[in-house]
């Protein structure tokens, strides 16, 4: 592959469609007859257009092995862009088709963490689907931990991804966005419990990211969680039996059950910043800007009593 950098490197733009989607593939597969399956396709023919691929972009994509076909560094980048030109390019054939019939019509794809999926998106797709009946909504609920649901638009999984963003938690490089909601933080404790900060605290893996964690650090009276779930339902559930206290985001507030009281920080409680992330390119698609305009409407009444920008 030496020699390709001084003469292939300029020619990647000669992959075509069916290329792209053979490397998208073996990427989500991780091998070439599972990814020949998939496709329809031999695996001779899939590995020859692996291969191909690899010459073109001057690069080895995935390393071959008996447990399948691992990406390389430059394979999963380069699956990452092959997904979202792939993604462009269905754009592309929508858009034109709409354009000519006056209607926007086609899969969006939404990454979004539970609370969101749970009380924020309903409404605001509801009202979507009712103005441009075309638009098929297609929700994944992503774990607001590490890259993730702007993460997943970056990998091109995602059209818009709904993440907690902000001045501690910026738009990651490459994608665009902005804050729709800041919510406050709440003490949530059993209700009528005389001295509910002596409770021992209950939380789950997604809280407390950087947008809380100064703040966290500097309140004495917190202890170190005793339980730690997977979700903040799991919280509300344990707080309304009366089996610790717990400090969460307003929208994890929605629906709380019985027994559940909640106290307000003070003027100093911290603040988590809920925006949307999407790619450059799909910024100015019709259905990613319904999708914002309809966001940004909202107010209020998308599950939050937190403050819509």
């Amino acid at each position: 592959m030496t020699a390709a950098s001084g003469t292939t490197a300029g020619v990647a733009t000669d992959l075509a469609p069916h290329e792209l989607r053979i490397l998208v593939a073996v990427d989500r597969e991780r091998g070439f007859s599972a990814a020949a399956k998939a496709l329809g396709l031999t695996q001779s023919a899939v590995s020859h257009s692996i291969r191909g691929t690899e010459r073109k972009i001057g690069a080895v994509l995935f390393e071959r092995g008996r447990k399948g076909a691992t990406p390389t560094p430059a394979g999963a980048s380069a699956a990452a862009h092959a997904r979202r030109v792939l993604r462009l390019l269905d754009t592309l054939a929508a858009e034109a088709r709409g354009a000519e019939r006056g209607t926007v019509a086609g899969v969006l794809r939404i990454a979004a963490f539970r609370s969101v999926a749970l009380y924020l998106l309903p409404p605001v797709l509801e009202r979507l689907t009712a103005r441009h009946p075309g638009i098929e909504p297609e929700v994944r609920v992503v774990r607001e931990l590490g890259a993730g649901t702007a993460g997943e638009v970056a990998e091109g999984r995602a059209d818009v991804g709904i993440a907690t963003i902000g001045a501690t938690s910026p738009v990651p490089a490459g994608l665009i966005g902005d804050v729709l909601i800041e919510e406050p933080y709440s003490l949530v404790h059993p209700a009528g419990h005389p001295d509910p900060r002596s409770l021992p605290l209950v939380d789950w893996h997604e809280n407390c990211g950087s947008y809380t964690r100064e703040w966290w650090a500097g309140q004495d009276w917190i202890p170190k969680a005793t339980v730690l779930t997977e979700d903040d339902g799991a919280v509300l559930s344990m707080v309304s039996r009366g089996l610790g206290m717990a400090i969460m985001p307003e929208l994890s507030l929605n629906g709380a059950p019985d027994g559940i009281g909640i106290a307000d920080l003070g003027p100093e409680r911290p603040v988590r910043s809920v925006g949307y992330v999407t790619t450059p390119e799909l910024a100015s698609s019709v259905a990613v800007r319904a999708l914002i305009r309809e966001l940004r409407a909202a107010g209020g009444g998308a599950g939050s009593k937190g403050r819509l920008r």
